[in-house]
């Protein structure tokens, strides 16, 4: 059995979450051909006795399972950054990591241009409550510099036991000096619907932060919720969203979708890992007016859902381009509880786009406007009560407040000022794009 991670979960975990895709299959490993088999084999005549080497003259008798372990590591880390080892500790770590809980910063990294990249802090968490921002590089961990520092050292370095401390050294574009920051550990629990509610005109609002084993069972529930409350259009945030497995990105996907409607497609070496993904059902939301808001922070299943959502001409992408993640890695378990995480195929849109490091462009772009410090302040006539009952708003995750949120967030206004143009149109008859009708 292997487990397939298609670039988010598959990037890092601290708090961390990784960066990806991950799907459960039973692809069996397929031996190289015959011809291979010669050319490995000579090969291993070279390891074998480089291995001998170490073991009778390195200064202290090393033990054989650090010296294989560090062989797999270095075999792995020469393929691509996100093929990997895994030790046992690791591997139990991003099975946890799926489920949803664990003990660290609450951020999501990857390694971009060679350098430890934040990817997005997760809400509530000590990262975001310190101020560290998508895009910040890491260099220095606990004053170890993190030159060359693999995804997995990262991961480990940066969880811990809850009420330990990190401290880290980041780097922010645009800013010559170094931000230096404590961070103490505490236990993440992560949910996927991190928002939920109506907002005006019935608009509905749903964030989701990553795809996690329940997040179907999440978003529908949320539907269910929102519907009640008598929405009738909606807005998908999957900003700072990195990712997760595959088989979710689909499930997801198909809520907003007619039955029978690709969402993606997978290639790789191995026919079995060539793979049609569809729709099996008619959404319980595939007619409703939706915005899907992106960002650099959404990567890999965020952009399987925004690239289906974009080439069915389903609703309309806005934001920043998104990271740019096409890779599908597959975990296959070793019989001593390590495991490899292996890239087997990339991963393309419904019209057949690959978007490996171009990212999604969106139908509007909106670049995010940090708000000045009086923008920020709560308004004189924002009542208190009001705000309360926004933010307890029923299927609500933690949130700072809609209320306040479409206030000072400039692409959730924009999406809601579209949302409501649509439906304008759309009461008119007058939704068309280049001669033919434009389903929202």
């Amino acid at each position: 059995m292997k487990r397939i991670v298609t670039g988010g979960l598959a990037a890092a975990v601290v708090v961390v979450v990784a960066f990806g895709i991950t799907r459960t299959a039973t692809l069996e490993a397929k031996p190289p051909s015959t011809g291979s088999h010669e050319d490995v084999y000579k090969e291993l005549e070279l390891f074998e006795h480089a291995l001998s080497i170490v073991r009778s003259n390195y200064v202290e008798e090393p033990k054989a399972k650090e010296l294989i372990y560090g062989a797999l590591k270095g075999m792995l880390a020469v393929l691509d950054p996100y093929s990997q080892f895994l030790d046992p500790d690791s591997y139990n770590e991003l099975k946890v990591d799926t489920q949803g809980e664990f003990g660290g910063l609450g951020i999501e990294i990857t390694i971009k241009d060679d350098l430890l990249t934040i990817i997005a802090p997760i809400d509530d968490t000590p990262a975001y409550h310190a101020g560290l921002r998508a895009q910040d590089r890491i260099v220095k961990i606990d004053g170890e510099l993190t030159r060359g520092i693999t995804l997995l050292e990262a991961v480990k370095k940066l969880r811990g036991k809850p009420g330990t401390t990190v401290d880290l050294t980041v780097f922010r574009d645009r800013e010559t000096e170094l931000k230096e920051v404590t961070l103490e550990r505490a236990i993440i629990t992560i949910q996927s619907v991190r928002e939920a509610g109506v907002l005006e005109d019935h608009i509905g609002y749903i964030r989701l932060s990553d795809f996690r084993e329940k997040t179907p069972d999440d978003m529908s529930a949320a539907i269910i919720r929102l519907k009640e409350q008598e929405m009738d259009s909606l807005i998908l945030d999957l900003r700072n969203n990195p990712g997760g497995l595959l088989d979710v990105a689909v499930s997801v996907a198909e809520l907003f979708l007619d039955g029978n409607m690709v969402i993606v497609t997978t290639k790789g070496r191995l026919r079995n890992q060539n793979q049609e993904l569809r729709s099996h059902v008619n959404g319980p939301i595939n007619d409703l007016p939706l915005v899907v808001l992106i960002d650099e922070g959404s990567a890999s299943a965020s952009e399987i859902v925004a690239g289906a959502i974009q080439d069915h001409h389903r609703g309309i992408i806005l934001g920043t381009k998104s990271h740019g993640k096409a890779s599908v890695q597959t975990i296959f378990p070793l019989k001593d509880g390590s495991a490899l995480r292996l890239t087997t195929s990339k991963y393309f849109t419904p019209s057949g786009r690959s978007i490996h490091g171009e990212g999604i462009l969106p139908d509007v772009e909106v670049p995010f406007e940090r708000p000045s410090p009086q923008q920020a302040k709560a308004e004189p006539g924002v009542d208190v009560f009001e705000r309360l009952e926004a933010e307890q708003q029923p299927g609500d995750g933690p949130s700072t407040g809609l209320t306040e949120r479409k206030r000072t967030d400039n692409q959730l206004a924009r999406a809601i000022d579209l949302l409501k143009g649509i439906k304008v149109y759309q009461a008119e008859g007058r939704v068309r794009v280049q001669g033919k009708a434009r389903r929202y």
